[in-house]
């Protein structure tokens, strides 16, 4: 099968999805049995869509409407149930590679996007409630969140680094991380906090495509990924890496994620197949997963150096495009989308625990 091709030249494939149905149905078992999932990622859009359009949290939420539960922690409870079943499913494999792989994700509540201390506080009780070494926090890549970044590694709290758009973001929180670990290391504490950081991809695409010729359509996300990839082995091969790795450190694995292709008149597995590439991870929406499995082929292995990818982005800055103001408006309207996400789910959930108190 064209997942395993992937997982033999050394990449990870996680569902970017989780909700109540495909853990009940046996859907993500057979996912992680047959099709070679071995992590899951989640985010605020997702849960919204999770509990806004089934019923099988509304059992949960009649039962919380009795005990006066606050909105944010009742969220809490559903969304960690889910992931420690996740985690529970996913542990062999993360017994089974050391830590590396068999991770899920919870994020912190977006409207903290820009409180440094209040997202470290945030993160650790996140991890210490849901009672699963398997979960990741998700921090985005913001500039208070690399502060957040740095400290909750420290802490030891694995996080997952979200919302990173450049080479620039991704050396950033790639840098908040290993001064994580060289201060665990300093005062005397564990290496071993686990760490991904998540590059977005195709919103790259989604943003220009009005403003570049046809034949550069949907090239900028991978484009900027090839960027980011060689900054990575660079980082693998550098000697501050290497140093941490003999004292027992993990490596901050590269993932991508939004690799579902936006644009109808591109092949539906467009991200995927241009990002396959050794020690990484590709978080794909089950839609494209399903594709994937289909019709999907390996077709190589993306270049290490980014010599071609530096190309095509003199390219796309020639046509006008300023891509590192890209970058920020990206990330800052990713934390808006996710923070309206937010606030709807909330909205869901009270106006669902209403109906069950005024039923």
């Amino acid at each position: 099968m064209n997942t395993r091709q992937l997982r033999h030249l050394g990449q990870s494939l996680w569902l970017d999805n989780i909700t109540r149905d495909l853990l009940d149905s046996g859907t993500l078992r057979r996912f992680i049995d047959e099709w070679s999932i071995t992590g899951i990622t989640s985010n605020p859009a997702i849960f919204d869509a999770a509990i806004g359009t089934s019923a099988a949290y509304d059992q949960a939420i009649r039962d919380a409407s009795k005990r006066e539960v606050p909105l944010e922690e009742l969220f809490l409870d559903l969304a960690l149930e889910d992931l420690r079943r996740a985690a529970d499913l996913l542990r062999p494999v993360f017994d089974g590679t050391r830590t590396l792989d068999g991770w899920v994700s919870m994020e912190v509540s977006p409207l903290l996007v820009d409180e440094t201390a209040g997202t470290v506080a945030a993160a650790s009780r996140i991890f210490a409630r849901a009672d699963r070494p398997n979960l990741f926090v998700k921090i985005p890549g913001t500039p208070a969140g690399v502060a957040a970044i740095e400290q909750s590694t420290f802490n030891g709290v694995p996080v997952n680094v979200t919302l990173l758009f450049s080479r620039e973001q991704y050396l950033a929180a790639e840098d908040a991380y290993l001064r994580g670990v060289e201060r665990r290391l300093a005062a005397g504490l564990d290496p071993r906090v686990g760490s991904v950081a998540s590059l977005f991809v195709s919103r790259w695409d989604t943003a220009v495509a009005d403003q570049v010729s046809p034949q550069m359509k949907n090239q900028l996300g991978i484009a900027v990924a090839g960027d980011v990839y060689a900054a990575y082995r660079a980082m693998l091969d550098s000697n501050r890496w290497r140093n941490l790795a003999r004292q027992g450190a993990l490596p901050q694995r590269l993932l991508w994620a939004s690799t579902g292709t936006k644009d109808p008149a591109a092949p539906d597995c467009l991200y995927v197949e241009a990002l396959a590439a050794p020690d990484t991870i590709n978080t794909l929406p089950e839609k494209t997963l399903r594709a994937f499995v289909d019709h999907g082929r390996v077709r190589g292995v993306m270049a290490a150096d980014g010599v071609t990818a530096r190309a095509t982005l003199s390219a796309f800055e020639k046509a006008g495009i300023d891509l590192d103001a890209l970058a920020r408006r990206l990330q800052d309207e990713g934390a808006q989308s996710f923070t309206r996400s937010w606030r709807h789910l909330m909205d869901c959930i009270d106006q669902k625990r209403n109906e069950r108190i005024t039923a």
